[in-house]
């Protein structure tokens, strides 16, 4: 394990505990809200792939109604509760993440962790993200979030790989302050979350991203 690893997992294994204890006045009501609103399970627990496409039960808090067609709970948009758009502008939902990260099956900052389902619809550029471990926050997600389309998240994943270090990880700490502050790229245009990945065209090509990513032009 480099140097870089050792002090990225102190820095994660720190700062998550830490911030998990300073926002439980945050998310315990957020909880009681859930439960009153939604029922239980208060938290959403979901397969999602990790370093090596390793699975994990990623957890999130709920913002969403079990599917329930007979009351036109049958997509995503219909589904999205009043408190869940919140927490999930807020991005308080993903405060039990927290755990994920101390336990070791995320890091505070990498790749988003998707679905395992996908690891079967990357290319071999694509696949390169699962090299490192999943994040909280990352390159793609203070370049534009879910606003971005795969191509380009995907991109920015790969060019992370490639270019991690502590000063990139700070800046994109720092760049994702302001972003969950102007609560922006909170999902796909037209839609209340991400759109599936169905995998690539025939004869899509994937290269470094045609512009340096977001957080690179940015002088802190």
């Amino acid at each position: 394990m480099s140097l870089y690893e050792k002090t990225k997992r102190a820095f994660d294994v720190l700062s998550a505990s830490a911030l998990f204890v300073v926002t439980l006045p945050i998310q315990i009501p957020t909880a009681v809200a859930i439960a009153a609103t939604m029922g239980r399970p208060v938290l959403f627990r979901q397969e999602r792939a990790g370093k090596n496409g390793e699975p994990f039960k990623m957890m999130k808090f709920r913002s969403m109604h079990d599917v329930d067609p007979a009351r036109g709970r049958v997509d995503d948009a219909s589904r999205l509760t009043g408190l869940g758009k919140f927490i999930r502008a807020t991005s308080i939902d993903e405060l039990p993440t927290l755990v994920n990260i101390i336990r070791g099956d995320m890091s505070v900052v990498g790749p988003r962790p998707l679905y395992m389902r996908y690891l079967e619809r990357y290319n071999e550029h694509q696949a390169r993200r699962q090299e490192v471990r999943p994040g909280l926050t990352g390159l793609a997600q203070v370049s534009g979030r879910n606003g971005l389309d795969w191509e380009k998240r995907f991109d920015l994943d790969v060019y992370y790989v490639d270019h991690r270090s502590i000063p990139l990880d700070l800046k994109i700490l720092w760049r994702t302050v302001a972003v969950v502050l102007k609560r922006e790229g909170i999902s796909e245009e037209g839609h209340v979350t991400m759109t599936e990945f169905m995998g690539n065209e025939p004869t899509a090509t994937t290269t470094e991203p045609e512009a340096k990513p977001v957080v690179e032009d940015k002088k802190s």
